[in-house]
């Protein structure tokens, strides 16, 4: 049966999409990871794989949720009948509910900077002082479980809204918001004496840092940054007018994804170097390095509160996703039951998430594999699950769907030839399954 929802417009499509797709990936993981990776170089491989590997998973996923117009599990099964294949969809969903349980945490961190820096709590720290009230806070489980809570509240809030009322009217207004105060703090970062040593340190690739770690770092961000391989897309684009053009839409999202990341660098980067600060603080990077930046400039506090209030929509923007899928399966469309749903879901992910929340203090000592338990979560989303889930889709999309099939969904719309189809089809049939391969298992091997 055909979902009861869709988008009112293409570009309230786009915003969800798009903030779908930029989220913490962007703002919160793209600068740490590139900080510790090389900066340009990292960079450099992250475009590649985004443009020869994401865009075309991402025109996957969209092909399988418009053609069916059905949640990420009944859109495999209207393809591939009496099969297995609809197990990538509950793939997805468990990598979401995974995803979404550690992503709460960073979306709660973010909560109680804001209020730190509103109540002056931050004013006159120095680097020591902010890496100790960091500690502070995050190892206090009081604290964490509760801003983890209210992050997760106020996503459920949305979800339960539905896709035009709830996730479309969020996204239309947090993105332009985002994409404004992004532009104000890059003019102030761009404006601090040694400012350039950042824009060479994220534009000017020195490949000799560049490792195995590295290659599978870059691919799965590629994932992670565009929401691929979880059946996101497939949920989202269920919702699309047919009269829309696929690669028009997926160019967009791309093009807006790769924009913010070069905005989140052009906005953390140069403030990192201009005041002597190392890039390569790892995870904690936006909330001991940054805190100390903007407190030595004048205003600076102004400066933080709103790139925390951007940081704050972007992952609220991914969060939605992350939720609508499992409810969309759930539900199964059901407009009348996705209040309850979302309710059950949302309190399950948050229950789910309490051991990441206290990775960082009373389960410190937990080590998995030598990583905490909200590390392992990370890079058992990010460097497993996202790359098979893509491999999955990469191998089903051509295998499943007839070749004309393919052309004629991408082809609707408008803006898509012949020969950007063949082109496409190559690197979904081809390029893309053994590029996922060849480097997961390099990695692992390594």
């Amino acid at each position: 049966m055909k979902n009861q929802e869709q988008w009112s417009s293409k570009i309230g499509f786009i915003l969800a999409a798009g903030g779908s797709a930029i989220g913490l990936g962007a703002i919160w993981k793209f600068p740490y990871i590139a900080g510790v990776s090389g900066g340009g170089a990292f960079f450099f491989i992250f475009i590649l794989f985004t443009l020869v590997l994401g865009l075309p998973l991402l025109m996957a996923e969209f092909v399988i949720g418009r053609r069916t117009q059905k949640d990420a599990v009944q859109a495999y099964k209207a393809l591939a009948p009496k099969s297995n294949w609809h197990w990538i969809g509950y793939l997805g969903m468990v990598t979401c509910f995974i995803l979404l349980s550690f992503y709460s945490v960073i979306g709660g961190w973010i909560l109680i900077y804001i209020w730190k820096a509103v109540t002056g709590q931050l004013n006159g720290l120095n680097q020591t002082g902010f890496q100790q009230l960091f500690g502070e806070t995050i190892a206090n489980p009081s604290i964490s479980l509760t801003v983890q809570f209210i992050f997760i509240f106020l996503t459920i809030i949305v979800v339960a809204k539905g896709i035009q009322k709830g996730i479309e009217k969020a996204s239309q207004i947090m993105m332009p918001v985002l994409f404004i105060l992004f532009i104000a703090l890059i003019i102030r970062s761009l404006s601090l004496d040694g400012a350039m040593e950042g824009v060479t340190f994220l534009f000017k690739p020195d490949f000799h840092k560049v490792t195995a770690e590295t290659i599978l770092f870059a691919l799965g961000q590629s994932f992670f940054a565009l929401s691929v391989g979880v059946s996101v897309m497939v949920t989202y684009s269920s919702y699309l007018s047919k009269a829309e053009s696929l690669f028009r839409s997926a160019l967009s999202i791309v093009g807006m994804n790769i924009f913010i990341i070069v905005l989140s660098g052009l906005a953390i980067f140069p403030a990192v170097f201009s005041f002597g600060l190392k890039p390569d603080a790892g995870p904690v990077l936006l909330f001991n390095v940054l805190p100390n930046v903007f407190n030595q400039m004048a205003f600076g506090m102004v400066f933080f509160v709103a790139f925390l209030v951007l940081f704050l929509f972007a992952a609220l923007t991914s969060a939605f996703s992350m939720l609508e899928i499992i409810v969309s399966v759930i539900s199964k469309g059901d407009v009348k039951k996705r209040t309850k749903w979302s309710w059950i879901i949302g309190i399950a992910i948050f229950i789910f998430g309490i051991p990441s929340a206290l990775s960082y203090g009373v389960l410190s000592d937990v080590l998995i594999f030598g990583k905490t338990i909200f590390d392992l979560a990370d890079y058992l989303v990010s460097n497993v699950l996202m790359p098979l889930g893509s491999l999955l889709i990469a191998i089903f999309v051509p295998l499943k769907i007839k070749k004309s099939a393919l052309y004629e969904e991408l082809s609707a719309g408008g803006g898509f030839s012949l020969g950007l189809f063949n082109i496409w089809f190559f690197l979904i049939r081809y390029l893309a399954p053994v590029a996922i391969i060849i480097v997961t298992f390099y990695v692992i091997k390594g």
